[in-house]
C-alpha cells in the first residue's frame, strides 16, 4: 500500500521522526551548509544586539538605572522586572540554539535540553511575569496586544513541547516556529523606536506603543506562516 508523508501536518508518518533518522530531516541527503540558511547569522546578531542594549542597566541590580518606570505601590516591581528580563534572555539565547540546524542534526540531546530550557526557563516564566507587570505599566498603551502575545507565547511553547514528547515532530516544528515568532516580537518595539530616531520622523508615543503591542507579533506570525509554507516539502510516496 502506498501512503503519503508530508513534512508539516497530517497523521504520524515518516515526517514525524526526529531529525537525522530515517525519513526525517536530513536522511540520505547532504547537510545544508550554514550559508545556505541566510537567516541564521542575522538572527544571532539581532538577538545579541538586543541583549547588549537591554541587559547592562540591570547587571548591577540598581533600581535607579531601570529603564522601566517603577511603581512605588508595587514593592516587588523591580525584582519582577529583573526576573522577566532574565527569563527573556534565556529564551532568546536558547532560540538561537533551537534553530541551529547543525546542533539539531548532530546533537539531538542538546537540542532537547535547550528546548526544555527555552520553554520552562525562558518562554513560560518570562511571559507570565510579563502579564504580572502589565497592570503597573507607566504608559498603558498596547497592553491588550502584548497580553495576547504573552498568552500566545505560552500556549505555542507548551503545545510545541507536547508534540515533541508525542513524537509528532512535524507538528512540533510548526508550533515551535510560531512560539519563536512570539519570542522575537519584543525586538520590534526597539526597531520601531530606532527607525523613528534615525529617520527623524516623529511618531505619537501612543501610536508607537499600540504598533509595538500588535504589529510586532502579528508580523512575526505572518513571517513564520510564510516560512512554514515555503519550506514544506510536497507529498512524496513511501511504501509500507
Amino acid at each position: 500500500m502506498t501512503r503519503y508523508v508530508e513534512e508539516v501536518g497530517g497523521p504520524a508518518t515518516q515526517a514525524d521522526q526526529p531529525p537525522g533518522t530515517a525519513g526525517g530531516t536530513g536522511a540520505g541527503r547532504p547537510a545544508t551548509r550554514w550559508w545556505r540558511r541566510p537567516w541564521v547569522v542575522p538572527l544571532v546578531v539581532l538577538n545579541a544586539a538586543f541583549l547588549l542594549f537591554v541587559l547592562p542597566p540591570y547587571l548591577g541590580l540598581d533600581p535607579s538605572r531601570s529603564r522601566v518606570v517603577l511603581n512605588e505601590g508595587f514593592p516587588a516591581h523591580y525584582a519582577v522586572v529583573v526576573a522577566h528580563i532574565l527569563f527573556g534572555t534565556i529564551a532568546l539565547v536558547t532560540v538561537c540554539l533551537q534553530v541551529w540546524p547543525w546542533l539539531r542534526r548532530r546533537h539531538p540531546a542538546l537540542h532537547r535540553i535547550s528546548g526544555r530550557l527555552y520553554v520552562f526557563a525562558g518562554a513560560v516564566p518570562s511571559a507570565l511575569l510579563g502579564l504580572v507587570l502589565m497592570p503597573f505599566a507607566a504608559v498603558p498603551v498596547g497592553l491588550l496586544g502584548s497580553a495576547l502575545a504573552a498568552v500566545g507565547w505560552i500556549v505555542t511553547s507548551l503545545v510545541g513541547l507536547h508534540m515533541a514528547r508525542r513524537r509528532r515532530f512535524a507538528e512540533h516544528r510548526r508550533w515551535m516556529a510560531y512560539s519563536i515568532a512570539f519570542a522575537l516580537q519584543t525586538l520590534w518595539g526597539r526597531i520601531f523606536v530606532l527607525t523613528s530616531v534615525l529617520t527623524g520622523v516623529t511618531v505619537n508615543p501612543v501610536v508607537l506603543g499600540e504598533a509595538a503591542g500588535w504589529l510586532s507579533w502579528l508580523m512575526n506570525l505572518a513571517i513564520a506562516h510564510w516560512w512554514l509554507r515555503r519550506t514544506a516539502r510536497p507529498p512524496r510516496p513511501a511504501f509500507s
